[in-house]
């Protein structure tokens, strides 16, 4: 990516090397639902590095991802998410929401896609923790059409705590889009119960995960 990235016409150096990242590791992905073409926000739950890489090949948008801001600090790798402008969030900081709005805002009036993994980390268990409360608070902020994604047992294809691989076809799942409406407190909990029964239903037809 660091390579084309200021070859190729935005954000088609991501892409390309999300798709290269895929056949790296022989992902095929089989997508279900219908992605909303004004959807503005993506929320993901998260097991594997590879989640990424799937995200922007079974999307056509300029997503503008929220990383941690540590990985803005590694070198060379840095440059992965600092190049095309992710957004990076300070963790336990008392300004990092104020600035997570502000950026996210900036990266909307750009035409992007801001693309979360709420759980703030990965699982590999199958059971999704708690949502962050920062995703809610921007969506509710501007009002955005939010898009849950359901990817199903990445970890099993790509797993970074052991270190291994099994090729095989991921499934996507898009689940209904909805506008946030903050006078709905639980709105963010909701839609993680949602996800995780999609995912459980998902993973009772797929026995090899088990």
């Amino acid at each position: 990516m660091i390579a084309t990235f200021y070859l190729l016409p935005k954000p088609y150096a991501v892409k390309f090397s999300a798709w290269f990242i895929r056949l790296l590791v022989f992902v095929p992905v089989r997508v279900k639902g219908t992605p909303d073409p004004d959807a503005q926000m993506y929320l993901i739950n998260h097991q594997s590095d590879i989640d990424i890489g799937v995200m922007e090949t079974i999307s056509t948008k300029d997503l503008a991802w929220v990383a941690k801001k540590e990985l803005f600090n590694v070198p060379f790798f840095g440059l992965v998410v600092r190049l095309p402008k992710d957004i990076a969030l300070e963790r336990e900081s008392k300004t990092a929401l104020v600035k997570l709005i502000k950026d996210s805002k900036d990266r909307l009036d750009h035409g992007r896609v801001i693309t979360i993994f709420p759980e703030g980390t990965r699982t590999e268990s199958g059971k999704m923790k708690p949502f962050k409360a920062g995703a809610k608070m921007v969506a509710d902020k501007f009002s955005l059409k939010v898009q849950p994604v359901v990817l199903i047992a990445t970890a099993w294809h790509f797993s970074n705590k052991r270190k291994d691989f099994n090729p095989g076809t991921i499934t996507a799942i898009y689940l209904d889009p909805f506008t946030a409406d903050k006078s709905n407190p639980e709105w963010l909990n909701e839609t993680r119960d949602l996800m995780q029964k999609v995912y459980d239903d998902e993973l009772a037809n797929h026995p090899r995960y088990r």
